[in-house]
């Protein structure tokens, strides 16, 4: 953090004083439609107190819809956005140099934000690295002190056992943090009319890297990430064939997604795009259901803020028992299709 701050103070010359802060928010989309991570994002840099627009970039064809979208979008003063057949699968090689140019000489942003995507996390720290300035990963809090020009944020460290304190000061010019989406509830899509801006693109040619495909999980049930309710299985549903016939009734009865932990998804029981946890999917729906999970402390961090936790495990010491709401020591073989058959 110091020798970036120190890093930061020659660069700090080339860029104009704000009187206050003034955020560039990366507005990540999907088919049409604005990701509910970045709305969350938007929720974080409203609360630094000053202006915040917003940045889109894509494919000419898919552009257009979104926009539409982003203007509605409560909080945003501004949206930018850039379009380029070369920006149809988001590259951080291909991206970074919209980026850099955006923010360099005379730049009126103070702050980037985006949320804590797979996507984000590659580009920020690369855009970062490139302008010689730090960049904060997963806060859970942001608070800017404008008689100061600083920005203090929490993160959490150590699997979520301990909470970090990270201030940002003056001397660092633009401020980089990604933003873990389940601290912060989503802007609003409303009545709003932001202004929108163009950018021209920046080509890169001869790129060091290429999208070969995309290979998605397709399933009828609500998304992981943003359900607002989670079954989960874990290592004592002994293969992938006893983890469906088990779970999926289950989530069908409560309209709710399927996660797993990271063991049934080494074991193979689920794929890795389920997972819950520290390296896998952050979730806090209103009920996370833990079936046959013992709650390790790397699932713990990917779900203990969820409103209501649920476990069933046959070892009463089992730790999800800790941060459990309700906790029924069964064979889960037994209790799982009795509540079954209950919410039916």
């Amino acid at each position: 953090m110091l020798r970036a701050a120190v890093l930061a103070r020659s660069f700090a010359r080339s860029y104009a004083t704000a009187a206050s802060p003034h955020a560039l928010v990366f507005l990540e989309h999907n088919k049409g439609q604005l990701d509910s991570g970045s709305l969350s994002a938007l929720t974080a840099a409203s609360q630094l107190g000053g202006r915040v627009s917003g940045l889109i970039v894509g494919a000419p064809e898919e552009l257009p819809t979104v926009l539409e979208q982003a203007k509605k979008v409560t909080g945003l003063d501004t949206v930018l956005h850039s379009a380029s057949p070369q920006y149809t699968t988001l590259l951080p090689e291909i991206v970074t140099p919209l980026f850099v140019k955006l923010l360099s000489t005379q730049s009126p942003f103070t702050h980037v934000v985006s949320a804590h995507s797979s996507s984000a996390k590659s580009i920020l720290p690369r855009v970062a690295a490139k302008l010689d300035l730090p960049a904060v990963s997963d806060i859970t809090s942001v608070q800017h002190d404008s008689s100061s020009n600083s920005t203090t944020f929490t993160r959490p460290i150590y699997a979520g056992n301990a909470i970090s304190t990270v201030r940002a000061s003056d001397s660092i010019p633009i401020k980089f943090f990604t933003v873990r989406s389940t601290a912060f509830s989503a802007a609003a899509v409303g009545d709003a009319e932001a202004k929108t801006e163009s950018i021209d693109a920046v080509h890169v040619s001869n790129p060091s890297t290429e999208h070969v495909s995309t290979s998605l999980t397709k399933s009828d049930r609500p998304d992981l990430g943003v359900a607002s309710r989670v079954v989960s299985g874990g290592r004592a549903l002994k293969n992938a064939e006893t983890f469906k016939a088990t779970l999926f009734p289950l989530a069908d009865a409560l309209g709710a997604a399927v996660g797993a932990s990271r063991a049934a998804v080494d074991a193979g029981y689920a794929d890795n795009s389920l997972q819950v946890g520290q390296t896998g999917k952050i979730v806090a729906p209103e009920l996370y259901m833990a079936i046959g999970i013992s709650g390790a402390i790397q699932h713990l961090a990917g779900m203990k803020d969820s409103k209501l936790i649920v476990a069933v495990n046959k070892d009463p010491d089992a730790p999800i028992f800790q941060v459990a709401d309700v906790g029924l020591v069964a064979d889960l073989y037994e209790a799982v299709p009795e509540m079954v058959e209950k919410l039916k």
